[in-house]
């Protein structure tokens, strides 16, 4: 462990006992402040505790302390022995108590708390993902950044777990309840595009509101702008920016940890209202603090609007062409990528998905049931389109590729998309009544023909239905697995286990698009190292230092200290 993360580690340890305690002030000898959405701010009056983190660093290097409001902070009684994920929350009747001020708190707006035990259902599972079941405690819909301060504080007071919840797509269990309940912030309700500026191609909107909306509301406005990360169709901006994904475009215009997020506001544990940066296109002001929220998966803050950046609208087409395998598709993906021709989106379906495709009667056309890549070519004529076309159809072939297909026109690229965009669900059409494990990593582009060929193979020896569907042109694949049994499912979940152990060896992530969530979480340190695992457990412990954003989630479970395990074994 550096000096950095040793230091730091020294006073926060003080810190997590002070904040179970009472406020810790920010800075010196200086009392908290909470910023307003307004830019004001409202001194508090509090007796607040100056805390030096690490003993300033290693005698002053850095001064660094952390403010927690606490308006109403129970009593010491109360508080004894609970503290977040690092220790424990708060009581049965705490909650209770919780949800008694959440009603008092919104009582003017309608049905903006409820415990409705099927809202509660529906908020604590998923049909995406198989980790274990829980239930929040409680449900909230903020319509403003006022609100979620006001239930942040109320979680605080009580020692709440606070989970944020928007589209629901999630794959890694996200917005599963804490096994001790808490409170689920469901931000579907605050989902305004609040500004547009088009000669600035950007745009100011809420968490809540879907890619899909928003670029739906730019084509009927006339704008010729859109937001080019295109994950699941019912994903939102706050979730995207939250997870960091991506989606199929991600070959041309790269992931939501680019520069696509130019800010947020977001509500601390603190309570305090922050907003990463400015609107301006670059900055050299200091580190990037909104990239610390993105893909933090609300551990860090709940964010309350974004600023996206819009991209202008090229025309596009769609090729289609198939293979002897997947290595050879794969192969011939990395050839095609450095020709520097006008490539939006380069997608591989396997055979058995394109059987699928077949067997699920959407798709206007028999597909040869080949593995096969989709291509989304870019340009701003006809010409430019035919001319990419060519070099594309030219490389393939050399690699095995045949039956090269052109779309003739727009509707008939459309058609062709449509076929992809449709992955999931023709693949759970290939075993009725099944359930689909569905799970992604990535490789260095050079990689992926071993990974893909290696990882196909053993999915056929498993002996369950599965498909291979990918971004492969910057070397993200997802598989499909179907299972029906418990017992299938073990085998389903090994082998995505064999599949992420694959990739770390290989110089990649355990996680594309998908996020950590609970799924992946324990992959962490092996593909980062202990060190970068700290370090994110130390940023972790010092803005929210009773661990009560999202507990659970993306920082592994750390193991027991020498000390803790010597103390065990003495009982």
């Amino acid at each position: 462990m550096n000096w950095f993360s040793r230091s730091l580690r020294i006073g926060l340890s003080t810190l997590q006992t002070a904040g179970a305690r009472g406020p810790v002030s920010r800075s010196i000898g200086q009392r908290f402040t909470s910023t307003t959405t307004q830019g004001k701010s409202k001194s508090s009056s509090s007796n607040a505790t100056p805390i030096l983190i690490g003993s300033a660093i290693l005698s002053g290097v850095v001064g660094y302390t952390i403010a927690r409001k606490d308006t109403s902070a129970p009593s010491s009684e109360v508080v004894q022995g609970r503290r977040s994920q690092f220790g424990k929350y708060g009581t049965p009747q705490d909650f209770v108590e919780a949800v008694k001020e959440l009603r008092e708190a919104f009582k003017h707006g309608e049905d903006v708390v409820t415990t409705d035990p099927d809202e509660l259902r529906i908020h604590g599972f998923s049909e995406n993902d198989h980790h274990p079941e829980s239930s929040h405690s409680v449900i909230v819909y903020p319509l403003s950044t006022e609100d979620v301060v006001k239930i942040v504080r109320i979680a605080t007071k009580y020692r709440m777990p606070i989970t944020p919840y928007s589209g629901a797509t999630s794959l890694e269990g996200h917005f599963r309840a804490n096994v001790a309940g808490g409170i689920c912030v469901d931000m579907s309700h605050m989902k305004r595009i609040l500004e547009i500026h088009e000669a600035d191609s950007d745009l100011v909107c809420q968490p809540g509101i879907g890619w899909v909306e928003i670029n739906e509301t730019l084509k009927e406005k006339g704008i010729p702008l859109f937001f080019p990360i295109d994950p699941a169709p019912g994903a939102t901006i706050g979730g995207m920016l939250s997870t960091g994904c991506s989606g199929t475009n991600a070959v041309r215009y790269g992931t939501s940890k680019a520069e696509w997020f130019l800010n947020a506001t977001v509500v601390l544990p603190s309570g305090e209202v922050i907003k990463t940066r400015r609107r301006s296109r670059k900055s050299s002001a200091g580190f990037d603090t909104t990239k610390l929220f993105i893909g933090a998966e609300g551990t860090l803050g709940i964010v309350t609007e974004v600023t996206i950046r819009l991209a202008p609208v090229i025309p596009t087409t769609v090729a289609v062409v198939h293979f002897p395998d997947v290595r050879k598709a794969t192969e011939a993906v990395i050839e095609v990528m450095n020709q520097g021709v006008g490539i939006q989106c380069v997608e591989l379906l396997d055979d058995v998905f394109m059987h699928a495709v077949n067997l699920y009667g959407q798709s206007s056309r028999k597909w040869p049931e080949l593995d096969s890549l989709f291509f989304k070519l870019q340009g701003h004529s006809q010409e430019s389109l035919q001319e990419s076309a060519k070099v594309v159809k030219e490389v393939v072939e050399r690699h095995g590729g045949t039956g090269f297909r052109l779309a003739k026109d727009s509707k008939e690229a459309d058609d062709l998309w449509h076929d992809r965009k449709n992955a999931l669900y023709s693949g759970l059409a290939l075993v009725e009544g099944s359930r689909g494990w569905s799970t992604d990593v990535c490789v260095p582009v050079s990689r992926l023909p071993d990974l893909v060929y290696e990882t196909k193979q053993d999915l056929v020896n498993i002996g369950l239905v599965s498909t291979v569907v990918g971004h492969v042109g910057d070397g993200n694949f997802h598989a499909l697995i179907l299972f029906k049994t418990d017992e299938e499912l073990a085998r389903a979940r090994d082998a995505v286990h064999r599949m992420v152990e694959r990739a770390i060896k290989l110089d990649g992530t355990c996680t594309g698009e998908h996020g950590v969530g609970i799924g992946k979480k324990e992959f962490l340190t092996e593909e980062l190292g202990e060190g970068t695992v700290e370090l994110m457990r130390t940023i972790k412990r010092a803005i929210d230092p009773l661990g009560l954003f999202n507990p659970g989630k993306l920082y592994p479970d750390e193991l027991p200290s020498k000390h803790e395990m010597a103390h065990k074994g003495n009982k």
